[in-house]
Formats: C-alpha cells, structure tokens, sequence
C-alpha cells in the first residue's frame, strides 16, 4: 500500500498538469473511498464547489445495494453529469486525483460523458 505522502505528490502533479491545459474550465474532482465515491465540479479560479455528488445522496443512497461498485460509480457520474448541465455547465477537466484510471473511476468518468459532460 502506498503511503499517504505518496499519494499526496501523485494527485499533486495530477493537478499541476490539469492546471496547464484547463483554460479556465472547471474540474471534475473525484475521490474514492473503500465504501463510497464523491464527484465534485470545482471552479478553481473562485475556489468553491459548483456542483457535487456521491454515493450518500438519499435519491442513489436508496437504488444502490452498495456505495462501492462500479455500478454506484457510474450512477454518481450520471448525477453529475445531470446536474451540471442544469447548472449551465458542458466543458470539464476530469481530475482523477491520485487513483488510476480503472474501474471505479473510469465508470464514473464513462457515465459522466454519456450524460452530458465533455473532457
């Protein structure tokens, strides 16, 4: 298992890189747990939160069996995605912090695109 300060330094360069090629867009944060996972629109440039989603949301709280599958991340994304349009908002970068992008967070990102959002 990595440690905390190597993680640290990954979702760093991560984000320094976001940072050169996002042009003002926002970014679609994600952050996975081993029993849920949170998207969040950030508008860096302001520094607050547009919109958010997770697992813990009472709508997807109730339809999903676990907050943790691949299934719960592609529901997130697709809450997202949904309300991020009604927010006005099309263009993202996806930040996918210090995970890979696999499983969890590739669903998320997967659905979050069919619904709507470009990155």
């Amino acid at each position: 298992m990595a440690s905390s300060k190597a993680l640290s330094k990954r979702a760093g360069r991560v984000r320094r890189q976001l940072r050169s090629v996002a042009n003002g867009r926002p970014r679609l944060s994600v952050n996975r747990s081993s029993k849920n996972i949170y998207a969040q629109i950030i508008d860096d440039l302001e520094g607050r939160t547009l919109v958010s989603a997770s697992t813990l949301d009472p709508d997807l709280r109730k339809s999903l069996k676990t907050g943790a599958d691949t299934d719960a991340a592609a529901a997130v994304g697709k809450l997202v995605a949904e309300r991020a349009t009604k927010a006005g908002i099309e263009q993202v970068v996806f930040d996918r912090g210090a995970y890979i992008y696999h499983g969890r967070v590739k669903a998320l990102a997967d659905a979050a695109r069919e619904n709507g959002l470009s990155f």
